[in-house]
């Protein structure tokens, strides 16, 4: 239980990359006023938590209704976990700014999501899916230390840019997307070895 609880939380916190999402939540909050930013990220922290809570208990009905295979989830997981890395590794100069340029409150998007229950988180709890009881409570409390983490980083997330700098935090979102790089791999190696299983 221990280690499906410790894999769920560094995996999510992995694929969600709260750090490197620090300049987003950053920007997309520039224009609202100060007293209420917090209320803006506790709402939007629980609007991807509900999300992916919901797909970790419900989103396996919705894939078998379109009849795709668990394989096809994990090699689709895996492609898209990897790309993400890559963007990640290799940021684009100016991406993910015109999502939230319009101004205002931002409600959902960008913030909810994909930047935190993108579609690699998605992809990533729907794995995590289980009948076992102890695995349940291992992943839904994984889930739960992630979103306290996202609390604690985007609460804090001006002070953090300021005290650590672009170049730190560049850093950092580089080297989380080194470690999303392997993951995804794996998780693309996997779905590949049960497919030629199946075959």
């Amino acid at each position: 239980m221990t280690q499906n609880f410790f894999q769920t939380f560094i995996l999510l916190l992995l694929v969600t990359d709260p750090f490197g999402n620090v300049s987003l939540f950053v920007n997309a909050l520039k224009r609202v006023p100060v007293e209420r930013r917090w209320k803006v990220v506790v709402r939007e922290c629980m609007i991807a938590f509900g999300i992916l809570l919901l797909f970790m208990f419900f989103g396996r009905h919705f894939l078998n209704a379109l009849q795709l295979s668990e394989v096809a989830l994990r090699i689709g997981g895996g492609v898209i976990l990897f790309l993400i890395a890559m963007r990640m590794v290799f940021p684009q100069p100016n991406a993910g700014n015109s999502d939230h340029e319009m101004g205002g409150e931002p409600f959902i998007v960008p913030l909810a999501i994909p930047a935190l229950a993108g579609p690699s988180a998605l992809a990533t709890v729907l794995l995590f899916s289980s009948h076992e009881m102890n695995d349940v409570i291992a992943h839904v409390a994984g889930l739960t230390a992630v979103a306290a983490v996202w609390l604690a980083v985007f609460l804090c997330a001006e002070r953090l840019q300021r005290a650590l700098g672009p170049r730190v935090m560049t850093a950092f979102e580089r080297l989380m997307g080194l470690i999303l790089t392997a993951m995804a791999i794996e998780m693309l190696l996997a779905g590949i070895r049960a497919f030629l299983k199946s075959v």
